[in-house]
């Protein structure tokens, strides 16, 4: 199986073979060279104190960044300690969620990655005999007690499995599935696509979503550039044939992929699930970061057809009349942040392909540069980056207008350059950076509470009396266990109206008790 690390340097080898006239399978084979990543090298930075967004993803291929809980307390630390203020953790991969899912169950008959299915090459034989964690609440926590902003990435969108993947929903939903004109269901990239334009395929990752925002307190959610076709030549399936038809006065689509009208009609069909996928999860919880992580435009249109700039211009005049059940009816389709996947191998091609989306941006998307961020490509198969071309690439970003970065990917920031990019962000002078959407102190560190142990009533108290005033959600820990959310248990303190219990009372097993705020109620404001 192709992990999403392969993926990501697959498009951006292919990017680079359309800058510099090679093709993408000898770009991409000069991508897998074994080159040796250059020394540590500290730099210090001036001191940068205006709000930004400093964001990594976290995934679970090629890295053991959350393999276990451990490592995925351990991870967040020491991305707040390095200058992160901003987590994309992954959410949604290879046809199965990284959380119990009613919706997955209810889809699939199962809620949830099974044990001894496989979801990378990577992936260890113990991880694989398990079944799977709710890897969502284990790192929101731990990104919620060090103080970070936490997006939900739904890294796989449409994607179902690689072609080499037999699951459940490959198995159970062939109807859904996008085809080429010979009736193949394996895209040119080498996965197996759900078809963008299915209505049961279009509610099932919406609700997944949904779902997800529902259960959790969290600050975002993430799509990437799988929201789309999986190649301009994918659309001959019979239930996008047929709505053709509909639309075209009963002929079906022409054998060219290329035709202008059979483009701009696939093309229609993106933008109409992009704002119905918004107005959903807007309705939900309005305040909510709606990110973007697309490829690079026009690459991204010519090859998936998805010309995401223009999301940027829509306003309440775009909002869609949704039918039957949803509920975003008439809300404007606003995205909030776009993060292009700007991935080179060297910083003058870094350059001008960010000079272009900036232009892109201007031309297109209503000038909303400040929000839209460099994906920057520290790491993966081949070549490392440099830490010049790094440094570069994020001040690139700042002169720009750009109101942050993000680094493909954690295993970059935390194994290749932690000691530059904590020495380049500085915090022991400037302190945390604010995150431009939410300002300072959104998400606070945790607040440990100490207990008074009662061994006769066979229980422990924890007074709040020294806890500021908040709403709060409450986790607790084992002594061999993870940290997890007290269930059902939400407190709120106020000096001036105290309520009935100034106290959480536990078990005796409960080793360890913390606050953490809880920002759901001014997110659905």
């Amino acid at each position: 199986m192709i992990s999403a690390v392969s993926r990501r340097l697959w498009l951006a080898a292919a990017l680079i073979a359309l800058a510099h006239g090679t093709s993408a399978a000898s770009a991409s084979h000069a991508a897998l060279r074994d080159d040796p990543a250059e020394a540590p090298k500290p730099v210090e930075s001036k001191p940068h104190s205006a709000p930004e967004v400093r964001g990594t993803w976290i995934t679970t291929t090629a890295n053991t960044a959350i393999a276990s809980p451990q490592n995925s307390a351990e991870t967040m630390k020491r991305l707040r300690e390095i200058g992160l203020n901003t987590v994309y953790v992954e959410t949604w991969k290879n046809g199965y969620t990284q959380f119990p899912s009613k919706v997955l169950e209810r889809t699939i008959g199962i809620d949830r990655r099974p044990a001894l299915m496989k979801q990378d090459p990577s992936d260890r034989p113990e991880d694989v005999r398990q079944y799977g964690r709710d890897l969502l609440q284990e790192t929101l926590i731990e990104a919620h007690r060090n103080g970070l902003v936490y997006i939900a990435w739904f890294e796989y969108g449409f994607m179902a499995a690689h072609k080499d993947t037999h699951n459940h929903l490959r198995k159970q939903k062939p109807e859904w599935l996008s085809r080429d004109i010979k009736g193949n269901e394996v895209a040119p990239n080498g996965f197996v696509w759900m078809n963008p334009l299915h209505p049961d395929a279009r509610r099932f990752l919406i609700d997944l979503v949904v779902e997800a925002i529902d259960r959790y307190d969290l600050d975002g959610v993430q799509l990437d550039d799988r929201i789309v076709w999986p190649y301009y030549t994918m659309g001959y399936d019979d239930y996008t044939k047929k709505q053709y038809a509909k639309d075209h006065d009963g002929k079906e689509p022409p054998a060219d992929p290329k035709d202008p009208e059979w483009t701009r009609w696939r093309i229609a069909k993106v933008n109409e699930f992009s704002k119905m996928f918004v107005q959903e999860v807007r309705a939900r919880r309005p305040g909510i970061i709606i990110s973007l992580s697309p490829a690079v435009y026009p690459w991204c249109l010519e090859n998936y057809l998805l010309e995401w700039p223009k999301w940027a211009a829509w306003t309440s005049a775009d909002a869609l009349k949704l039918p039957g059940d949803w509920v975003g009816n008439g809300i404007t389709p606003r995205w909030d942040e776009f993060i292009p996947q700007n991935y080179r191998f060297s910083y003058d091609a870094y350059e001008k392909t960010w000079v272009d989306q900036i232009k892109h941006m201007n031309t297109l998307g209503a000038g909303r540069n400040a929000e839209m961020y460099p994906g920057i490509r520290l790491v993966g198969e081949g070549k490392d980056s440099t830490w010049e071309d790094l440094k570069k690439s994020i001040e690139l970003a700042r002169s720009s207008g750009n109101q942050g970065h993000v680094h493909w990917f954690s295993r970059g920031v935390l194994d290749v350059f932690p000691s530059q990019l904590t020495s380049f962000y500085n915090v022991a002078a400037t302190g945390p950076i604010d995150h431009p959407k939410f300002g300072k102190d959104w998400r606070r560190p945790s607040i440990p509470l100490n207990s008074r142990i009662e061994r006769a009533a066979l229980k422990k108290t924890w007074p709040l009396t020294t806890v500021p005033d908040g709403t709060y959600q409450v986790i607790e820990r084992t002594a061999k266990g993870a940290w997890r959310y007290r269930p059902g248990t939400t407190v709120t303190v106020s000096k001036e109206r105290p309520g009935p219990s100034q106290s959480i009372v536990t078990g005796l097993e409960i080793e360890a008790v913390e606050l953490l705020i809880d920002r759901r109620a001014e997110l659905s404001k």
